[in-house]
């Protein structure tokens, strides 16, 4: 049976300042002591390797975790964070056309085709969840850490659990009703049934490193 082990980056300076983050957004000094008590949990696990978002914050969670772990990384797209729209990135928190911009694609997500501007919508989100996993269950490790984002991660758990099946509005149910915190740990195993491929949710998370 594959497990796979997912980390939320640490905090961020965009997750904790005014101003929406970008990919190039780093760890706060929180976010840091964050990753420390994260790698010593995930020293606990028989990780075989290493795959990370290729984004600043993901990055520096996955480099202070190496520390504690002495395993191959890799670095892949597949697991960044959902790309915004150009008109928020950079811009306040509360600037009214972002608000006004993130309400649009918020209330439409469930429309098929809808695309406020060059963000990711459902379809590209779907079928990025549906490669990731895919990506993963070829992998020859039984054992990997996936060091990923929040919004992506409730990506990932919908399309487990619902498959090809998922439609936008119960997309959109999970990103609202679900929450990862920083550093949060959760798992997924991989086996068969009956000779079927087959995902399930393990853990779900786990930040009781942060007690």
């Amino acid at each position: 049976m594959k497990k796979i082990y997912f980390v939320r980056h640490g905090e961020s300076e965009g997750n904790a300042g005014p101003v929406r983050q970008t990919k190039l957004s780093p760890l706060t000094k929180k976010g840091k002591q964050q990753a420390n008590s994260v790698a010593k949990r995930c020293a606990e696990f028989p990780i075989e390797t290493i795959i990370c978002s290729t984004m600043t914050r993901a990055k520096e969670t996955a480099e202070i975790i190496l520390k504690n772990i002495s395993k191959p990384i890799e670095y892949s797209d597949l697991f960044i964070e959902r790309r915004r729209p150009k008109e928020v990135y950079g811009k306040p928190k509360d600037d009214p056309i972002g608000i006004e911009v993130e309400k649009s694609i918020e209330n439409n997500f469930h429309l098929p085709g809808f695309r406020f501007s060059n963000e990711e919508n459902f379809e590209d989100l779907k079928k990025r969840a549906r490669e990731a996993l895919q990506y993963l269950a070829n992998r020859k490790e039984e054992n990997i850490l996936v060091v990923t984002h929040g919004l992506f991660m409730r990506i990932l758990v919908a399309y487990v659990l619902f498959g090809e099946k998922l439609t936008g509005e119960e997309c959109s149910n999970f990103m609202k009703g679900l929450y990862m915190e920083n550093t949060g740990i959760s798992a997924f195993e991989y086996g068969e049934i009956e000779k079927i491929p087959h995902w399930w949710l393990w853990m779900w998370n786990d930040h009781s490193h942060l007690d």
